[in-house]
């Protein structure tokens, strides 16, 4: 069989299999689900400037709900603090304030579910964190940086490279932290180790299979810094992602 025919081959037995390759399906998903990721952060019109950012969240559910990481909320809610808000970014317009309240919040997993005024949103879809594996192509979408680099949704993609215990202890008492023994007193869980790096700003963006745009982690940073998302000129090249059936 000559070369051309075998190329031919191929190329007949991916179109009639059904089989598709992620990367030509990855700018079609990119363009779904943007329009379900949104800014968190605080609004006080006397403050500069009035939407402090915080991080990243996203649509599911009944369209006026948002998942994002328990950290990215304010602690404070008095009536002289900034209002929680998300920012909706449309098409050629500088985006669209939305007043918002928290329904949940989750320290030990650091996930909290917030739900914001005025008509829903695309909703994302959620799938299992259970059937996930190492290796599975991923893609999740954010605000890196914040807005330093303008409130417009950015893509990174990867791979699962590990699920791991997200509090694995030291050789000996000299190496573990605080944080890695409130974390052992509360019980470990497993996370998802992602080989494409977060940067400030990512934390609470959905992690999505490629293949389906289906919803199986939430990006968090906290554990992969051991502190708050400060130091933007060093990131730490390892990403970890809570299972999205915590969320559930």
């Amino acid at each position: 069989m000559s070369r051309i025919s075998r190329s031919l081959v191929v190329v007949l037995f991916y179109y009639f299999s059904g089989v598709s390759t992620a990367h030509a399906d990855l700018p079609d998903l990119i363009d779904k689900i943007k329009p379900s990721v949104v800014a968190i952060g605080t609004y006080k019109k006397t403050q500069s400037p009035p939407f402090i950012f915080r991080g990243t969240g996203f649509v599911f559910g009944d369209g006026n709900q948002v998942a994002t990481n328990a950290h990215v909320l304010p602690h404070t809610s008095g009536p002289d603090d900034p209002t929680l808000s998300i920012l909706i970014r449309g098409k050629g317009s500088e985006g669209t304030l939305r007043l918002a309240k928290i329904v949940q919040r989750n320290a030990d997993r650091d996930l909290a579910v917030i739900r914001f005024e005025g008509p829903p949103l695309p909703a994302l879809k959620l799938g299992s964190s259970s059937v996930v594996r190492e290796g599975q192509a991923i893609a999740f979408t954010g605000f890196p940086i914040g807005g330093a680099l303008g409130y417009s949704p950015v893509t990174h993609r990867g791979i699962i490279s590990a699920i791991t215990p997200i509090s694995i202890p030291g050789g000996n008492a000299s190496q573990l932290n605080s944080q890695q023994i409130q974390q052992l007193k509360r019980g470990s869980f497993d996370v998802f180790q992602l080989d494409a790096t977060a940067y400030p700003g990512n934390s609470g963006s959905p992690v999505y299979e490629i293949e389906s745009g289906m919803v199986i982690g939430v990006i968090n940073m906290v554990f992969v810094k051991g502190s708050k998302e400060a130091a933007i000129t060093s990131p730490s090249g390892i990403t970890y992602a809570i299972p999205v059936d915590h969320l559930k």
